[in-house]
């Protein structure tokens, strides 16, 4: 079982490669470039989390405080190791996430989801039970209107508010 014995931190700037072939190996998420996943590991570090077996990379998450609302959280990515999926990784590193310095005045948490992906909404909507708090969806990016028919619709999930404490025991 791979969701004991992990370590969750930081990412530090020797972690991009690691978070780069991880998410790589997740489809379907999009595969952003070794730089940007290097920028989320230096600039973006307080706002994303990882969880290690060892050397091994198990699950990441990237997020980052919207410049326009400052209470908000948006999670870019959630990756999971194929071997450690089924085991609530992804929710521990949420929490865990939601646990940091950086987070403490965080009441409102977004992420997109296609509408294909049903793990991942699932995800979100436990998270938003587990937070106490509404969750409201909406089209942030449609396929139409942004994408020009080569990607599906992205739908806005919005979790909060929340309340703090209400998130603060990431284990």
């Amino acid at each position: 079982m791979f969701s004991t014995g992990l370590t969750f931190r930081a990412p530090v700037p020797t972690d991009g490669m690691a978070v780069h072939r991880l998410v790589a190996a997740c489809a379907p998420l999009d595969t952003n470039s070794s730089y940007c996943n290097l920028l989320q590991c230096t600039h973006f570090a307080a706002t994303c989390r990882g969880a290690w077996a060892g050397e091994q990379l198990r699950g990441f998450v990237s997020a980052y405080c919207r410049p326009d609302a400052p209470d908000t959280l948006f999670i870019w990515q959630v990756a999971i190791a194929a071997e450690a999926r089924g085991q609530g990784l992804a929710a521990r590193l949420l929490q865990a996430l939601l646990a940091a310095p950086a987070c403490r005045d965080i009441r409102f948490l977004e992420t997109s989801i296609t509408p294909g992906n049903q793990a991942s909404q699932r995800l979100f909507a436990s998270l938003a039970r587990t937070l106490q708090c509404p969750l409201n969806r909406s089209t942030l990016f449609s396929r139409a209107h942004h994408f020009d028919g080569q990607h599906d619709d992205e739908l806005l999930y919005r979790l909060g508010p929340f309340t703090t404490g209400a998130h603060h025991d990431p284990l």
